[in-house]
């Protein structure tokens, strides 16, 4: 049945509350990968349902179900209202209804080449050369190419007369190789999965995954002869692959408003941000500038509206490096005070919007990469993530990349292995040197960004530059 009967028939038993609003979601996943040239079983799934959220009377309650039928919906409808009525005058906190607007929109992501346009053999066969050219040196000991893709159409609508719309299309390639000799290993990968995008096949990018294959073997192996990161305060360049993890990290989680507010405490923990900073504090410098762009093409967390039906439009939250704006959908900014975007996003029918990160990206600066290298004298320049951890206000950071080469008076020299640096959030971009021009700038994603009770994966864009940092606290560590 289509989606638009669905929101149709709803309309037809909707209850007579202060608010009421219904988000219908139907999504399929296609999983294929091959490990040591040998394809994988794929994996497919289909699914879809429908979430009622109802205020009434100052209560708020869901009720989500997989049966569409009419009597489902009315199931899922009654266990709203009974929520509701039930913790009118009980909760912790004053949840408000929303704003009584009733938008009418749509949005698709780019497709060039629908994904099921390509047979699954010429898929397997592509996976399968991945992992031909990814064996080219005698340490290589294990070898891997994924595909996954994401389809998801999702219609709101409200009491107020909101229609919303919107189809995605999300592929999220990925790829690497393993390297071992004794006890030491080194793993390379095609930038973790930061490659995701929205698209069809096209957003695999096959053509320069084949090109990069034989560079991540031979990278793997490389780090065998190379010495340890050194130790020390330095320069620090950071590649976009791991520019990505650093924006994730200490830019995007602790700038979202439920988590400034205290509900994510006993979860994902706080921020060292406070409701008092906006507008004022000195976030980095003034070199950063970090904007919500749900409308950059591509990225993997565009749209054009929240799943609560507000029109989505870029904005910058932190501008030549002071915090405007936080990350926080319309309730969070209505009990807080403060300004924030269109970003409560749910992880399909059965789960509530929340406020989440969208597509937060670094705006280009001015400066080339060689022209960074050359400012350097002492420092490091990093690629791609492999570990990271930071404490639960976002405030002290230890990251560590795959790959890294040194840099010698204005000069990129030897490669290194285990580099890793660690920060405090606001010192580390108060540090921001030099931002690279549009030439270093890279559209990346990652898909797998949790938080929530119960727990909510999300996809999440993050486009950036290259970026130069000073007085970095850099080491090396123990091979895996």
């Amino acid at each position: 049945m289509m989606i638009e009967d669905l929101a149709d028939r709803f309309r037809k038993i909707a209850p007579d509350v202060d608010f009421w609003s219904v988000r219908f979601v139907r999504g399929q996943e296609e999983s294929l990968s091959a490990r040591q040239g040998i394809f994988q079983p794929p994996l497919k799934s289909e699914n879809e349902g429908a979430m009622v959220t109802i205020h009434d009377r100052g209560g708020m309650g869901y009720g989500a179900s997989s049966d569409l039928t009419e009597e489902g919906l009315r199931r899922s409808l009654d266990e709203a209202l009974l929520w509701a009525r039930r913790s009118a005058g009980r909760m912790v906190r004053d949840i408000p209804a929303p704003q009584p607007v009733g938008h009418v929109g749509e949005y698709s992501s780019p497709v060039r080449t629908p994904w099921e346009e390509i047979p699954l053999k010429e898929k397997i066969g592509f996976l399968k050369e991945l992992n031909e050219r990814l064996n080219l040196g005698e340490k290589i000991v294990e070898r891997f190419a994924s595909l996954f893709y994401v389809e998801e159409e999702v219609c709101y609508i409200n009491s107020v007369g909101a229609r919303v719309r919107q189809r995605f299309s999300n592929v999220i390639p990925n790829m690497g190789a393993v390297a071992s000799v004794g006890s030491e290993s080194q793993r390379r990968t095609h930038s973790g999965r930061g490659f995701a995008r929205q698209g069809g096949w096209d957003a695999a990018n096959p053509e320069k995954m084949l090109e990069a294959a034989p560079v991540i073997s031979e990278e793997a192996e490389q780090l065998f002869s190379a010495p340890n990161c050194p130790e020390g305060r330095m320069d620090l360049i950071l590649a976009p692959d791991q520019m990505i993890l650093q924006i994730h990290e200490s830019i995007g989680h602790p700038l979202e408003i439920d988590r400034i507010l205290g509900d994510e405490r006993n979860y994902a923990g706080t921020s060292f941000v406070t409701l008092d900073d906006f507008g004022k504090y000195r976030y980095g410098s003034n070199l950063l500038n970090v904007v919500f762009d749900p409308g950059e093409t591509g990225q993997l967390a565009s749209y054009s509206f929240d799943d609560e039906g507000t029109p989505a439009a870029r904005e910058h939250l932190i501008r030549d490096g002071i915090l405007l704006r936080g990350l926080g959908g319309a309730v969070s900014q209505m009990r807080s005070g403060v300004p924030g975007v269109a970003c409560s996003r749910a992880v399909g029918w059965n789960r509530p919007p929340i406020d989440r990160m969208a597509n937060i990206n670094i705006e280009p600066g001015d400066s080339g990469l060689d022209e960074m290298i050359a400012s350097v004298e002492r420092g490091v320049f990093m690629k791609t993530n492999c570990s990271w951890s930071i404490d639960d206000s976002r405030l002290k950071f230890q990251f560590g990349c795959e790959w890294a080469r040194l840099i010698e008076n204005g000069e990129l020299t030897g490669v290194v292995k285990n580099p890793n640096y660690r920060g405090m959030t606001p010192v580390f971009w108060r540090n921001l040197k030099a931002v690279g021009n549009p030439a270093t700038y890279e559209i990346l994603g990652t898909p797998n960004c949790g938080k929530g009770e119960p727990n909510q994966m999300i996809r999440v864009g993050h486009a950036t530059p290259a970026c130069l940092f000073g007085g970095v606290e850099v080491f090396g560590g123990e091979s895996a």
